[in-house]
């Protein structure tokens, strides 16, 4: 079937083994060697880049890179990492890596999202480690009951931002705003900030930032206002409309499309909402260097041309091309990068890493088995959509879904407590006996399992009241006090609630598993199913932060074990990553 689809086969790898396995990276490459294979990449109908069909604005100030290198979220130990590791952050001030002055938790639940809650709880309550902590959260959240500030930031209705996502094989922008603020200027109302207008006097995050910047740089001695200035305004800082403004006037096709229907670029998306800026996106590595572009290259044997010794484009049949995004500009089947980089069995795709969770490393005699913790429900969204009473009425509850063969084994029927032994502790949950998974394998959704103590504020249409124990040494228990109830608000739903179960929180039993080489949290976790023991209960919790770190230490030595660094450098030069540093800071030594 592939064979015959040629260069329109189509390929996707979102989370799923690729984020749940140790050497699940290896699932994204082998799949893409299928596009390669087929000549369908980039094609219409094919597989194209990431970067391809991503909006990039043009901005006011691009203000220097930093030069500096944070090796707490950017570990030396992890060359290849494909994003920052801020799932182990606890873990390396555990380590004495280093603390933190001030801390910003930007719409980010770790405490309850991320393995291993109890030791980010563990670790915001350490002054010594973090300093000052700000939760800039949109919904109340069991991170920011741990903060020393919390900011409540606008939802989509209460703030601008643009839009732009890979929906097809072109490039498009939307631009969102605030409502009220935007009801507020068609009424002729003077507003200078978002959040005059705003129920609560909630900020947006544009106008928080840029305000932040001016008053850290009170005197512009320290260079940060300078990167606020507006470009309408000589010397007066920029406002929200005028950072919008000139990104829509820098956007190609945008301007010419406004004036057509006499309208300024910020008119035109303030009216219309949307602007396609490139309706095809296809063989984008075919797009020829220019004449200018090509003064001092030179074209090596293989065709690579090069520029100021960067690798700028590849000559096929004396043509000159931009080519793809990776180092040689081909698609490459052999990787250099990870022979440099001390990982020479890796050079072409293959599935040589077995799993944490294959079924060689579990002992069925003992009951153990995968808990498949990451899936998915259609109704919620991470951890944002708790306080949406609708959604939480229709789920609000994560039962165990498990096998017929494996619930006749352990005599338990629908609704029975079965107990989830982790390498770091353990919880107790109700089951659901199902004929839609696997035998073996064990599942809980994410989302579910939301909780605050007595002393927190926030939603409670998904959340139990829970008491916590630091038992001391490094041992925490957490116990429902009790489930979801109503309550009498101005809102008339909130005392209709009739459904008691809000779940189990899984993820602050799980072990933190940061993949060698990607450095991505290995998702699947291995278990032993149970019945719980005398006097253990639905929702109990149990959890050992010095056996958690024990198990990190593990995982952490797996990457110490084949970190290399050729020509000094941290991790490779070519890979992007979001802020990058000076050129200098990549290096190890860069004095």
């Amino acid at each position: 079937m592939i064979g015959r689809a040629g260069s329109k086969f189509s390929s996707h790898v979102w989370r799923g083994a690729s984020i749940g396995n140790l050497g699940g990276w290896q699932v994204s490459r082998t799949l893409h060697l299928l596009n390669v294979l087929t000549g369908s990449v980039g094609t219409e109908g094919g597989t194209s880049p990431g970067g391809w069909n991503k909006f990039h604005p043009t901005f006011f100030d691009t203000p220097p890179d930093p030069d500096a290198w944070n090796e707490l979220i950017w570990p030396k130990e992890y060359t290849l990492s494909h994003y920052e590791m801020s799932e182990i952050l606890p873990h390396m001030l555990k380590d004495n890596r280093g603390s933190l002055d001030v801390y910003f938790t930007r719409v980010f639940n770790p405490v309850w999202t991320y393995p291993d809650g109890f030791t980010w709880i563990e670790m915001l309550s350490d002054s010594e480690k973090i300093g000052c902590h700000i939760a800039l959260t949109p919904t109340w959240n069991e991170t920011a009951f741990f903060a020393d500030y919390v900011l409540p930031m606008g939802h989509a209705s209460e703030r601008h931002d643009i839009n732009s996502y890979e929906t097809q094989a072109g490039v498009w922008i939307a631009f969102r705003q605030p409502v009220l603020r935007e009801k507020a200027r068609r009424d002729g109302k003077e507003i200078e900030f978002t959040y005059e207008v705003n129920p609560g006097e909630v900020w947006e995050e544009d106008e928080f930032w840029i305000e932040l910047s001016w008053r850290i740089d009170k005197d512009g001695d320290l260079g940060i206002r300078d990167h606020f200035m507006s470009p309408y305004r000589n010397g007066e800082k920029i406002n929200v409309d005028e950072y919008y403004q000139y990104i829509f006037e820098h956007t190609k096709g945008l301007p010419e499309t406004a004036e057509k229907e006499g309208l300024t670029p910020l008119e035109y998306m303030r009216k219309f909402g949307a602007f396609m800026v490139e309706t095809e996106v296809y063989g984008k590595n075919e797009t020829s260097l220019s004449n200018e572009e090509m003064v001092g290259t030179s074209v090596r044997e293989n065709g690579q041309i090069e520029k100021d010794e960067q690798t700028i484009g590849v000559q096929i049949d004396g043509q000159n091309y931009t080519g793809f995004p990776t180092p040689s500009k081909r698609q490459e089947i052999y990787s250099q990068t990870m022979v440099d980089f001390g990982y020479p069995e890796h050079a072409t795709p293959g599935y040589r890493i077995k799993s944490h969770v294959h079924p060689d490393e579990m002992d069925k005699s003992k009951n153990e088995c995968v808990l498949l913790p990451n899936f998915r429900l259609p109704t919620h969204i991470h951890s944002r959509s708790a306080n949406s009473k609708w959604l939480a009425e229709i789920a609000h509850r994560n039962p165990i879904w498990i096998h017929s063969k494996d619930a006749q084994r352990l005599s338990v029927r629908d609704g029975d407590l079965l107990k989830i032994t982790t390498e770091i502790g353990w919880f107790v949950d109700k089951v659901w006996v199902t004929e839609a998974i696997k035998p073996g394998v064990v599942a809980c959704s994410h989302h579910i399992g939301r909780w605050r103590r007595h002393q927190d504020e926030g939603n409670r249409f998904m959340t139990n009241t829970v008491a916590i124990q630091n038992m001391g040494d490094g041992k925490w228990k957490m116990t429902t006090v009790s489930g979801v109830e109503p309550w009498k608000t101005v809102d008339a739903d909130t005392n209709r609630i009739w459904w008691r179960d809000g779940g189990v929180h899984q993820n602050i039993t799980h072990a933190a598993n940061p993949d060698p080489i990607s450095g991505a949290h290995c998702w699947l976790q291995k278990v032993t199913i149970s019945n719980p023991d005398p006097g253990e209960k639905y929702g109990d919790i149990f959890v050992d932060t010095n056996k958690s770190f024990e198990h990190f230490k593990k995982w952490n030595e797996w990457a110490k074990e084949r970190e290399t660094h050729p020509d000094g450098l941290r991790r490779p030069l070519w890979m992007g990553r979001p802020l990058t540093p000076k050129t200098k800071q990549f290096y190890l030594d860069n004095s």
